[in-house]
């Protein structure tokens, strides 16, 4: 967990049913575009979201306002999506992290504005669907 004396930096890389929001829009909105982690939190952060993609991912999408991802609701896959998205919460709170659950699958929507739905585009970008699907 990022401390106070953590610099915030430019993001580059990262890395129906009930849904719960997380952020607040009002406060994502008026936040830098920057992430609060350290190299290392940021480091096993990326191996975090790269494991749950791998055993559960669906798909990835652009949306207008940031991301899409879809996760299949395997044993595991909503709690470790739901611990993530808490990180990313604090970490990157210029973005609102909502997790929607559904019989199907486990949708995790990332909404951003202004220059923050360009560096959500850029994010997860090696995240791929696993071949299982």
């Amino acid at each position: 967990m990022a401390t106070p004396e953590t610099t915030a930096r430019r993001i580059s890389t990262a890395g129906g049913g009930t849904a719960e929001g997380v952020t607040a829009q009002g406060a994502a909105e008026e936040a830098p575009v920057a992430c609060s982690l350290t190299p290392a939190g940021l480091a096993a952060q990326a191996d975090r979201w790269t494991r749950l993609a791998d055993r559960a991912m669906t798909e990835r999408t652009k949306t207008a306002h940031g991301l899409r991802i879809g996760f299949r609701p395997e044993p595991g896959a909503e709690q470790e999506l739901r611990a993530l998205v808490a990180v990313e919460t604090k970490c990157c709170p210029w973005a609102t992290w909502t997790v929607e659950t559904s019989a199907g699958q486990v949708v995790l929507d990332i909404r951003s504005a202004g220059e923050g739905i360009a560096a959500l585009h850029a994010m997860f970008t090696g995240l791929r669907p696993s071949r299982s699907c």
